[in-house]
């Protein structure tokens, strides 16, 4: 995979469920980088990473197709500052100490895979592809899932044409629980799908 496409995975698509818990809202990581609880005051400054990353984004994201508007970013940021406050799904932008205000990519832990379980999105700027931004970042949000009452599993899925996604879990250590078949949505997607899982380990025999 050409470090030119983008490491993202997109949400599935089952009704998201709740959890009782919260994560972080900040996570500092090695390397001056840090994950951010998304907020409406980010709507410009993601409009403009979304705007200028499009073509990379565009073989794997389905709502890539076209430029959102800026009223639209504002609109998606407002909704996933009620889905935090829901308890459903908890939204993060990257960032890096010495650029402050800019945003390197995106993530998202989602309540759609099932009780007891989150999904890790993502999706990380072109030139900032290949710096293991999405692996560390991947890292920290599951740790941070795990520990919130009631996840004991944590999935990361990409369709299968995507190495640079699949890369990140398998660094991770997480496992391939399967390959299943999914709509083929955005122009480099195959309609199979790797579902990475890593489960909480709780002492059981």
């Amino acid at each position: 995979m050409s470090r030119a496409q983008p490491q993202s995975c997109r949400p599935s698509r089952a009704a998201p469920e709740a959890t009782t818990g919260r994560p972080p809202e900040l996570l500092r990581l090695p390397g001056g980088l840090r994950l951010h609880r998304r907020r409406s005051a980010h709507a410009p400054a993601l409009n403009r990473a979304v705007r200028a990353n499009l073509e990379h984004l565009r073989p794997w994201m389905e709502w890539a197709a076209e430029a959102p508007s800026r009223a639209r970013t504002a609109e998606l940021t407002r909704a996933g500052t009620a889905a935090w406050e829901a308890g459903t799904d908890f939204m993060y932008l990257a960032g890096l100490d010495a650029a402050p205000g800019l945003v390197v990519g995106a993530f998202g832990l989602h309540g759609r895979v099932g009780p007891g379980a989150l999904e890790i999105g993502y999706w990380v700027a072109a030139r900032y592809v290949g710096r293991g931004i999405a692996t560390a970042a991947a890292g920290a949000l599951t740790e941070a899932a795990l520990a919130l009452p009631g996840i004991t599993r944590v999935e990361i899925r990409c369709d299968q044409a995507n190495g640079a996604s699949a890369a990140v879990p398998r660094k991770l250590g997480y496992r391939l629980d399967r390959v299943a078949e999914a709509a083929a949505r955005a122009p480099g997607e195959t309609g199979r799908q790797l579902v990475w899982v890593m489960e909480r380990w709780t002492g059981a025999q």
